[in-house]
């Protein structure tokens, strides 16, 4: 009769006895569990997308600092040798001067840090490559908190700049409203907002729905700051009883004072609702021209307006009226969505929007927003986001 062994860390020796396998000890889960909290859970083919994302991000950075015309007639393994100093400067040069001091210092310890002393009588020799190794954590430790105190104040800058959007859209008699927001670093430069304003003297007394959509040029920190002053000097224009040529002209005239002689324009599309007539009047300046797509099927481009805020402050704006009817779509967004690029460089394009806008099941403003967004993140795939996008809905019902 068979029976268990009573060492069951390694086979019976007998070939009758069971063997009985070691149970799982806390070694196996304490690895499991490091792995998972260094890897947040993520599955290795993620991890990996993921890495090449970022390494490409790192070498468009790094690389717009090398100068190419420099190895344009150079050949050979000369060629790659000036490519890889080239990159070598482009990184040590982004570390600040007393950090550059410690990493050269680190790098002539770790190659000629093997000190050999000869006296009379014998030798004593002095490896200072474990100092060396030391000193290049210690530059990695200084970066990495400067990445951190960043991160930390991104986030906060974060949380200001989600105070200046609206959390979700106002209840319109008339209209289903969504909207939605990514932005490609911590901060972004897109701006959105949905909110009512006094119609002006000439017009109804009823207050009218101000939407808008805008695109500080850039992205990051810069275009955050400049999109932090654009909504206050619309918020500040739009109290004001004037119509919507004189809002944009003031919107404008702002604008030209704060770009940088034209460096930092914007581009935004404002449109005002009337609730009651679901008449539409607009001005598209330079930005991408919103998707009006009938219940019929049919598609319009609201195009009217002119140049971008903040190049010429005399510039005229056309102004661009129509009606909406029940069960119409008008789609505003960012040229962040339809440029967003898959892995093969290939563009989402305005045209696979106006496909996908033929096929959209949602009845409501919330559901089409997210399927227009999950169609773009299908094609997109694991490729990093190069550019904020922003998608206001709005459905006539």
């Amino acid at each position: 009769m068979a029976t268990a062994s009573t060492s069951p860390d390694k086979p019976p020796a007998n070939p009758n006895e069971r063997y009985v396998p070691p149970k799982p000890g806390r070694k196996p889960a304490a690895a499991r569990g490091f792995w998972q909290r260094v890897t947040e859970g993520l599955e290795l083919h993620v991890l990996w997308s993921q890495f090449q994302s970022e390494a490409r991000a790192s070498y468009g950075l790094i690389s717009q600092d090398v100068d190419w015309k420099a190895i344009e007639g150079v050949t050979g393994w000369r060629r790659y040798w000036k490519i890889a100093q080239a990159f070598f400067w482009a990184l040590f040069m982004k570390l600040t001067p007393a950090r550059r001091v410690l990493f050269l210092v680190a790098l002539a310890l770790l190659m000629f840090g093997n000190i050999r002393w000869t006296f009379e009588g014998g030798s004593t020799q002095l490896n200072l490559g474990g100092v060396g190794v030391l000193a290049l954590i210690l530059v990695l430790v200084l970066e990495l908190t400067d990445r951190v105190t960043m991160k930390r104040d991104l986030e906060i800058a974060r949380e200001i700049q989600r105070w200046l959007v609206p959390a979700k859209p106002p209840e319109v008699p008339g209209a289903d409203i969504a909207f939605a927001t990514r932005p490609a670093n911590t901060v972004a430069g897109d701006y959105y907002d949905v909110f009512y304003r006094a119609a002006h003297a000439a017009a109804t007394v009823e207050p009218r729905l101000l939407l808008v959509v805008a695109d500080v040029a850039g992205k990051s920190v810069p275009a955050a700051l400049l999109m932090a002053t654009f909504q206050a000097s619309l918020q500040t224009l739009s109290a004001a009883r004037t119509s919507l040529e004189e809002l944009i002209g003031g919107l404008n005239r702002y604008a030209c004072a704060h770009s940088l002689g034209g460096l930092r324009f914007t581009t935004a599309f404002i449109a005002e609702l009337d609730p009651v007539t679901c008449s539409l009047s607009y001005i598209c300046a330079g930005h991408n021209a919103p998707v009006l797509r009938r219940v019929t099927g049919r598609i319009e481009r609201l195009e009217a307006g002119g140049l971008p805020f903040g190049i010429d402050a005399d510039a005229p704006y056309e102004l661009g009226q129509t009606q909406l009817g029940r069960g119409d779509l008008l789609v505003i967004f960012t040229d962040g969505l339809v440029e967003a690029v898959n892995i093969g460089g290939e563009e989402y394009g305005e045209g696979r929007l106006l496909e996908m806008l033929n096929t959209v099941p949602g009845e409501s403003a919330a559901e089409t927003q997210r399927f227009i967004m999950q169609s773009v993140d299908s094609f997109v795939g694991a490729t990093r986001q190069h550019d904020d996008i922003t998608c206001l809905i709005l459905r006539a019902v």
